[in-house]
């Protein structure tokens, strides 16, 4: 039996995560945020890494759905990708964003990928999201929307670095009317 509230604690947990990254929190902040014990954290979660795992599904259930929706949802790939570029835009206008980096942005420390478990679930996460694009610029080109020697999957790939570029640059200066600017400019030479 937990004796805490466990769906709450690891709320907290990953909104620390997302802020401090996994080397920027230690498990005293992590039992301070939580409102637990050593026992009970090691006794539920058995290690920082597996809670840090948790919290990065966790985050994937909630700003992960957001992206994928605003992707998958509309009528066409180009609108589709475009959606998913403001989403991110709106989750750096947001206050309650407790950092300037997508939390799986920043998974990729030379701390978090030395180890195999955690550079597994990037890469997971990285092949999945890019799947999800190939798939839906897949589907415009059989369709006719996009040309036919359009390579989903380059363009899938060019999209995913670009979108870890926009959280990097958000670090520096940030200014939603110029990232825009810069979408657009990006996804029309793609042929989006």
């Amino acid at each position: 039996m937990i004796a805490f509230d466990y769906e709450r604690a690891l709320d907290k947990a990953t909104w620390l995560f997302w802020k401090n990254g996994y080397t920027g929190t230690s498990l005293r902040d992590l039992l301070k945020i939580m409102g637990i014990r050593e026992g009970s954290f090691y006794n539920t979660l058995k290690s920082k890494k597996r809670l840090f795992l948790e919290c990065l599904r966790r985050y994937d259930e909630t700003e992960g759905r957001k992206r994928s929706h605003a992707l998958m949802s509309a009528p066409t790939a180009n609108l589709g990708i475009r959606a998913l570029f403001g989403s991110i835009l709106d989750c750096l206008d947001s206050p309650e964003t407790p950092s300037r980096l997508c939390m799986f942005a920043a998974m990729t420390s030379e701390e978090v990928l030395s180890d195999p478990d955690l550079r597994k679930c990037v890469e997971d996460r990285l092949a999945s999201y890019q799947a999800q694009l190939v798939e839906r610029l897949s589907q415009d080109r059989d369709a006719g929307l996009l040309p036919a020697e359009l390579d989903p999957r380059t363009i899938a790939s060019v999209i995913a670095t670009y979108q870890q570029g926009i959280w990097r640059m958000a670090l520096i200066k940030y200014d939603r009317t110029r990232f825009y600017r810069q979408i657009d400019v990006f996804l029309t030479a793609l042929g989006l």
